[in-house]
């Protein structure tokens, strides 16, 4: 990646979809806009929240995959470090400066234990979760290799049925070999119910953390009367941290979402059954795209299809509309629905993806919007990171 200060060295529309200065109507398409003020309102606002809560929050960097928002997520909203989920991105956010990260994952092949162990030496705590065992030895003979600190979280698969251990007597076990092991650190309890968080209904998600809630308390109460402390009980998503934040157990938070919010989020439900996006957060990520064709009567064809997005969680919603409607896409082209021919050729479009996660993923640059001219372009610092 080129100097991001160099923007004399790139060329809109080959190397970059705008520069700074350029009219919001310049902004080459299908790209990632983001609507600055809102993305800063939502930053803020969690920022506020947790400090008022008495909460860390380790913001998830797999989310944006930006060492950009990352620290502007610790000036602006206080976090403390991010969540990675694999070695490779880990190592983006370290090399960029940020200082404390975790990796909320298993790491097992020897060649990425190798790569864990060696994070420390780029100036960063570095964390990780453990599920087995037989994980700690290997942690701990790469920890000593390179003479570093690896701080481990057992990991408590609390409703999501993935990784993590089920009873309190394995996260007993697995922490005590941590805390015995050379060149590893017992930092505390990894607990996210990542299954729960898209639910709708504001009742249904807080049952699903009531269950995760007793499982952590129990496990974190059993390591105290051992005489085994918890600097960290993470866990806590977009969908839940209200109710991870007031538990009484929990003391870092682990949202990504809401920075930028997606469809599938937005129609979740608050406690007031009113959706999250029309209140508790904004959207500030958008697909920008233009329409290409309109060569039918009733649909208008966009640049944005597969390749500018993920549509594992529905297809994208047109922001701010109501009177034409994203149907279908293939690899290259979006068809919209225009039976009112409201729309023209070179007409433009904001897209609230369906997943912003693995939409984020697919693309090179975020164009930082305000006042409807660009005002930063961020580069996905850690896009295609996942090994």
């Amino acid at each position: 990646m080129k100097d991001i200060q160099s923007f004399d060295e790139y060329e809109v529309g080959f190397d970059i979809p705008a520069k700074p200065g350029m009219d919001e109507n310049d902004i080459q398409t299908p790209c990632l806009v983001l609507d600055l003020d809102a993305l800063e309102r939502n930053i803020k606002k969690m920022g506020d929240y947790a400090a008022a809560h008495g909460m860390r929050h380790r913001v998830h960097g797999k989310m944006h995959k930006s060492v950009d928002i990352a620290k502007l997520q610790e000036t602006l909203g206080g976090a403390c470090g991010v969540c990675c989920q694999k070695v490779s991105e880990a190592e983006v956010f370290a090399r960029g400066g940020i200082r404390d990260v975790l990796v909320s994952n298993q790491v097992r092949e020897p060649a990425k234990i190798d790569r864990l162990a060696r994070l420390p030496k780029l100036g960063a705590r570095t964390i990780v979760c453990v599920d087995d065992i037989a994980n700690v030895a290997e942690l701990s003979d790469a920890a000593q290799r390179h003479g570093t600190v690896i701080e481990c979280l057992v990991e408590i698969d609390c409703g999501a049925g993935r990784c993590g251990v089920t009873t309190t007597p394995a996260v007993v076990e697995i922490a005590q070999a941590i805390d015995a092991a050379e060149g590893l650190k017992f930092a505390g309890i990894q607990a996210y119910q990542g299954a729960m968080q898209h639910m709708d209904s504001y009742e249904d998600r807080k049952a699903k953390i009531d269950i995760a809630v007793a499982m952590v308390k129990d496990a974190v109460d059993t390591l105290k009367t051992l005489g085994i402390d918890c600097d960290i009980v993470g866990g806590g998503g977009t969908g839940s941290y209200y109710f991870e934040s007031t538990s009484g157990v929990y003391n870092e938070l682990q949202c990504g979402s809401y920075a930028f919010m997606d469809a599938d989020y937005g129609r979740i439900l608050d406690k007031d059954g009113k959706r999250i996006d029309q209140g508790e957060w904004e959207n500030a990520m958008f697909i920008l795209t233009t329409v290409m064709s309109h060569a039918k009567a009733d649909k208008a064809i966009v640049d944005a299809g597969l390749k500018a997005q993920s549509v594992d969680s529905g297809l994208p919603v047109i922001f701010g509309r109501t009177d034409v409607e994203y149907i279908k896409c293939s690899d290259e082209h979006g068809v919209v629905m225009d039976t009112k021919g409201v729309l023209k050729v070179n007409d433009k479009l904001k897209l609230v993806p369906g997943h912003c996660d693995p939409t984020a993923n697919v693309h090179d640059w975020y164009v930082g919007v305000r006042n409807g001219v660009v005002e930063t372009v961020w580069p996905v610092s850690a896009r295609g990171r996942a090994y």
